[in-house]
């Protein structure tokens, strides 16, 4: 479980094709003795598992391997050497629960469709796969790109959110542009709320 609050900027160093499997390495700041084998580990939304780490100079790495599924139903890929990850690593007892409950687990692909830069924030219109737009509400929570986020507006497909200067400073969000896709994850309750009322 994860909380959609990023605490690191990962990179991806090397992208190695396995079959149907790939296997990535991603540099991060998370100290290498504190990555357990078997770890889980949110990139950019989709929770993977740590399946080897390492340092390399000033910086920690961890191996992932992204399985043919999440190929498929996320960004994942679309990754290449360079690209910008925001990390999350799982909750503990204890934790902080500032965002929302995020399970890791990618509903679908949303893209950007439009931009709008102002007083150092930026506000995005984001259209979203037409089976998921029916659990995303004004002043909900969504999860995109491993982020949790204020919904500020709907209409049909597309709903907007507002980032403010830090998060665009201390997450990849800074890189988004016009045309880009997001993972997306709908909100645990949201969904859950309209299984139910098809159960009736």
């Amino acid at each position: 479980m994860f909380t959609g609050l990023v605490s690191d900027v990962g990179e991806v160093q090397k992208v190695e094709a396995q079959g149907e499997l790939r296997r990535l390495r991603v540099l991060c700041s998370y100290p290498a003795e504190t990555i357990a084998i078997g770890a889980s580990i949110a990139c950019n939304g989709p929770c993977l598992t740590a399946v080897a780490t390492g340092t390399s100079g000033n910086k920690t790495w961890f191996d992932v391997d992204v399985g043919a599924e999440t190929l498929a139903r996320t960004t994942a890929g679309g990754w290449k050497t360079g690209t910008r990850l925001n990390l999350e690593r799982s909750l503990k007892m204890g934790d902080e629960l500032g965002g929302h409950i995020v399970t890791g687990h990618i509903d679908g692909v949303a893209s950007i469709v439009g931009v709008e830069s102002f007083d150092g924030m930026r506000r995005f219109s984001i259209r979203a796969p037409h089976e998921l737009a029916r659990f995303i509400a004004e002043k909900g929570s969504v999860c995109l790109d491993g982020t949790s986020l204020t919904v500020n507006s709907v209409e049909g497909d597309v709903f907007s959110i507002l980032l403010i200067p830090h998060t665009i400073a201390v997450t990849a969000w800074r890189d988004k542009q016009l045309g880009d896709e997001l993972n997306l994850e709908v909100d645990l309750m949201a969904r859950y709320a309209a299984r139910l009322i098809e159960a009736k």
